[in-house]
């Protein structure tokens, strides 16, 4: 049995989570002399104006939103073993453990002046035990948690006081690639900073490890730091959430120009489901699928080896309900290319509940058009609904980053002291890959495995990327 991917097969300078300044600190303390002077060529200035007409510049805009951006900081309490993660030897001698706060930053943008809401990454404020928020006009505040989704890392905040400026929410969906954004955070901690470029991509999917998808790409340097931060159009309205920058060297290497951006059209529905419930919902199709290999296609009778193949529709599902087939290839959502599993799963994932979508599919070889009405997709199972050797478990939907890395199956999100599952050795962060039924890639995939109950229950589990069989009594 293969282990988990390892999600460090790209580097994504993200600050995910936060950073330490130290480096940069001590760059700027102790300069690099040098040996010989060297002479600095004199550079003419910019004139203010060109004739009658004055020279653009973004600063009018600049002033309306930058009071909106703030810095978030967040603490967290830790544990730390001179044993390291040795579990033996961290219960032999608790006593050599050692408290630790780990400090971070990040950014975020106030939307809501009224109710003081703040939008940032849900990587910012992962597992953080307190969040304070320092507005640009120097006042840091205790920041509550209102909620966050970390498949699309929206995570929503509040603030509590007066003279808040917000930013108005652009409809994203109307940007071009060739417009001009203005990135707006805090980098490396070192004080608000602005960037500018242009957008070179819209509804960019396919990065590893970064959940559901649907980025704006822009050469707007996004450093660490500035994660949550504002992506604005020359309007001064918001258009994205900065997540994240692409660079196989690390974030160290610099810019270079491969920066993403939440778009707001995306981030809006996720706050909004998030104050109002807490939680974000979404819709599914209901079917297993694969990707289309070039043997596959040949076998098909396709052009090309492209789309999801579908291998498994779930009773009472959306995808029944519209009539799909297992054998059928889906390629295209919406009109959008769907070029294999991933993308499918990803289209579904950003669809909410109850809306209708478009399938293009070939049956045959030949096209036929399908409409689909989302259900929803189930965020947890109890082990006791499958089978009573399971009493005790709680399961869950693997983070959708670990799945865009290649993962499948589902994660033990929870197991009762004393239960059955906790005797027969089942632990809350397992990943379960397969069932005595078989294989599965998802929470609906897992309870139908259960349709007919085995005689005999083995999980073939994945810990701490070790694989291994628990025989379920």
């Amino acid at each position: 049995m293969r282990p988990l991917p390892t999600l460090l097969a790209l580097s994504l300078a993200a600050a995910f989570g936060g950073f330490a300044a130290t480096a940069l600190r001590d760059s700027l303390q102790n300069p690099t002399q040098a040996a010989v002077p060297v002479a600095t060529p004199a550079v003419a200035a910019l004139p203010a104006a060109v004739g009658s007409t004055p020279m653009p510049s973004l600063a009018p805009m600049l002033a309306r939103v930058t009071p909106a951006v703030v810095s978030v900081h967040t603490k967290q309490r830790v544990s730390v073993s001179p044993f390291g993660n040795d579990p033996v030897f961290r219960r032999m001698f608790p006593e050599l453990s050692q408290e630790r706060i780990n400090e971070s930053l990040g950014s975020g943008v106030i939307v809501d002046a009224v109710n003081g809401y703040v939008l940032t990454n849900h990587h910012v404020i992962e597992g953080a035990d307190s969040v304070s928020v320092t507005l640009a006009d120097g006042r840091t505040l205790p920041a509550a948690f209102v909620g966050s989704d970390p498949d699309t890392d929206i995570a929503v905040m509040q603030i509590k006081t007066d003279g808040l400026s917000a930013l108005p929410l652009a409809d994203s969906s109307a940007l071009q690639v060739g417009d001009f954004v203005v990135a707006v955070g805090n980098p490396f901690g070192i004080g608000q900073t602005v960037t500018s470029g242009i957008v070179s991509a819209v509804g960019r999917s396919g990065l590893r490890g970064l959940g559901f998808q649907d980025f704006i790409q822009t050469d707007a340097s996004i450093n660490p730091g500035n994660s949550g931060g504002a992506l604005v159009n020359l309007n001064g309205e918001l258009v994205g959430i900065n997540t994240a920058s692409f660079n196989p060297r690390g974030s160290m290497a610099g810019n270079i120009g491969l920066s993403f951006a939440i778009p707001t059209s995306l981030a809006r529905s996720v706050m909004q489901q998030l104050v109002t419930t807490g939680e974000v919902r979404r819709g599914t199709l209901g079917l297993e699928s694969q990707d289309v290999t070039a043997q596959l296609a040949r076998g098909l009778g396709l052009d090309e080896p492209r789309g999801a193949l579908v291998t498994r529709v779930f009773a009472g599902s959306a995808a029944a309900a519209a009539g799909l087939k297992p054998g059928d290839v889906v390629v295209s959502a919406n009109g959008q290319r769907v070029d294999d599993r991933g993308s499918l799963r990803n289209f579904e994932g950003l669809q909410a509940i109850g809306s209708t979508v478009t399938l293009d599919v070939l049956r045959e070889g030949k096209p036929l058009q399908l409409k689909a009405t989302l259900r929803e997709q189930p965020r947890a199972l109890a082990g006791l609904e499958l089978d009573p050797r399971l009493d005790g478990a709680t399961f869950a939907e693997l983070p959708e980053r670990l799945r865009q890395s290649g993962a499948s199956g589902v994660l033990v999100e929870a197991v009762a002291k004393g239960s059955r599952a906790a005797g027969s050795g089942l632990r809350a962060g397992d990943v379960v890959v397969a069932a005595s039924a078989g294989g599965f890639a998802d929470l609906p995939g897992f309870r139908a495995s259960f349709t007919q109950a085995p005689a005999q229950l083995v999980l073939r589990v994945i810990r701490g990327n070790r694989p291994g069989e628990l025989l379920m009594r």
